[in-house]
């Protein structure tokens, strides 16, 4: 998509959103961040899931609304409308988004968040040696591009 001079179409704001649009905030600059992102885009057929990184201004505004702890900031986040989910509970939530296999993944919460939570933070506080970091964040190209934030 491009404009009339030819220029590619700008990343949409919060404000072209639908209502209520689940938003997914990741570590932008994390390879395996990014990785879970890649895994979404073509398993997410309807096209519900949206995107931000969290050191975007996007990912700034929405956070605002939801007041989340510094630690959640090192977490996937899912925001819904006036829902936030952190850590193992966004991974849960979004894999629901994507619906037939992907809905099994809600048989992890019969797991105590406490225990689902220690493992998620265990890859968190290791990801960046393991999968490595980038020096910026990702740039979406292609039809992906309208649905993330910018």
């Amino acid at each position: 998509m491009s404009d009339s001079d030819g220029d590619p179409d700008p990343e949409p704001t919060l404000e072209d959103l639908p209502e209520d649009a689940p938003v997914v905030l990741f570590d932008g600059v994390c390879n395996l961040c990014n990785g879970f992102v890649q895994f979404l885009v073509p398993r997410d057929t309807e096209g519900v899931l949206y995107f931000a990184s969290l050191q975007s201004d996007a990912a700034t505004a929405l956070l605002a609304d939801h007041e989340p702890s510094a630690d959640d900031l090192e977490s996937v986040v899912l925001v819904e409308g006036d829902d936030c989910y952190v850590k193992s509970d966004a991974v849960i939530r979004v894999a629901r988004h994507l619906g037939g296999i992907y809905t099994l993944a809600a048989v992890g919460r019969l797991v105590p968040r406490r225990l689902r939570d220690r493992l998620y933070d265990f890859v968190a506080a290791n990801r960046y040696d393991w999968f490595g970091k980038k020096e910026q964040c990702m740039v979406p190209t292609g039809d992906v591009r309208e649905r993330f934030l910018g």
